[in-house]
């Protein structure tokens, strides 16, 4: 028995929103490398019941992919407080796997929200100024 969701784009903002701390495995039937990785995610998501452990066959949500820009397979992301606070792509053995869950689950994250609304704010402000950069950039010296 699965201990992992399937992310549909018809129930993704609803298992991310309503869940705190979602680990999300972007995968296809056809990749090796997620072949490989499938065992090791299942058995940390036994491990950390508290978790939702989600997957999401690239396959069948292309617009899934297509959204979260992911270029290759397997990708790891962590969403926590619908925040993605790590999208890595690449097969993590277990113990970077149970690592990288213990570091998400100590993250203060009213911390990473102010992070990302200074980022935000950053980009707000600097985007008509950001365009004039890279036009200017762009000029022979």
């Amino acid at each position: 028995m699965s201990s992992t969701v399937e992310l549909t784009k018809e129930n993704f903002d609803q298992t991310v929103t309503e869940n705190e701390f979602v680990l999300i495995d972007f995968w296809a039937d056809w990749c090796g490398p997620c072949k490989q990785f499938a065992p090791v995610y299942e058995k940390a998501a036994q491990d950390n019941p508290d978790l939702v452990f989600a997957k999401v066959d690239t396959e069948a949500q292309p617009e899934l992919a297509q959204a979260f820009g992911i270029q290759s397979i397997p990708t790891l992301m962590i969403v926590r407080d619908q925040v993605a606070v790590f999208a890595q792509p690449g097969a993590l053995p277990a113990p970077v796997l149970q690592d990288l869950i213990g570091q998400a689950r100590g993250l203060d994250m009213e911390e990473v929200r102010r992070s990302v609304a200074a980022q935000q704010a950053q980009a707000e402000q600097g985007g008509g100024a950001q365009g004039g950069a890279e036009a200017k950039g762009g000029e022979p010296a």
